[in-house]
């Protein structure tokens, strides 16, 4: 099997950070409660150059915040796109981006539902578990209108449908109960200054 894939196919070698992060600027991840997390995005018309450097800016505001994927309005941009660099359960790497994401909805023969851990950029310091199926397949494209699938296994199957919940207009809080959300906002109250201290240090790291 291999070790990594770009955009759903195998590849023999992949840097350990995405190129498009040398070529992007950080932005401010928007936090739960801020409108443009909570509303359907709109699908992406142009592909060009403007929609390539949002890309880029992605990707580095992601590996800042030390997430496994980010979507296009946690940076405030109301569009429906998402990138990754996320593990499934067997240690292989996934990369890429996709437009237009769209997640089918598979026969419950073909899954089964998993009560992990689940955190977000957006929520930031929390973790709950969410329940989620183990397998997962995306249909888009990429930033040149190209056509793709991408599916993803375990964590990695995880990511693919939290990215496209962003999309839809949804994080992970409204998935839960209203205890468990309680309990969710309780973690960030406590762990809000830290995540922020860590995406500073991480900011000064990749910077030097």
């Amino acid at each position: 099997m291999p070790s990594v894939f770009l955009q759903g196919r195998p590849v023999d070698a992949y840097p350990p950070l995405a190129p498009e992060a040398r070529c992007g600027s950080v932005r401010r991840i928007v936090e739960a409660g801020e409108g443009v997390l909570h509303k359907p995005c709109r699908d992406v018309t142009e592909f060009g150059p403007d929609l390539a450097a949002l890309i880029d800016d992605m990707f580095l505001t992601m590996y800042i915040a030390d997430g496994c994927g980010l979507a296009a309005n946690q940076i405030g941009v109301d569009l429906r796109l998402f990138v990754y660099d996320c593990p499934d359960d067997d240690g292989v790497r996934h990369v890429g981006h996709v437009v237009n994401p769209v997640l089918e909805q598979l026969d419950a023969a073909d899954r089964r539902l998993l009560d992990e851990g689940e955190g977000c950029l957006s929520v930031p310091g929390a973790v709950m578990d969410v329940p989620r199926p183990d397998r997962a397949v995306v249909r888009g494209f990429d930033k040149d209108g190209a056509p793709l699938v991408v599916e993803g296994t375990g964590y990695f199957a995880r990511c693919l449908a939290h990215e496209t919940d962003h999309c839809d207009g949804q994080v992970y809080l409204d998935r839960l109960s209203r205890r468990e959300r309680k309990d969710a906002l309780r973690q960030v109250a406590d762990r809000r200054d830290e995540v922020f201290a860590r995406r500073a240090a991480r900011t000064a790291a990749l910077s030097g």
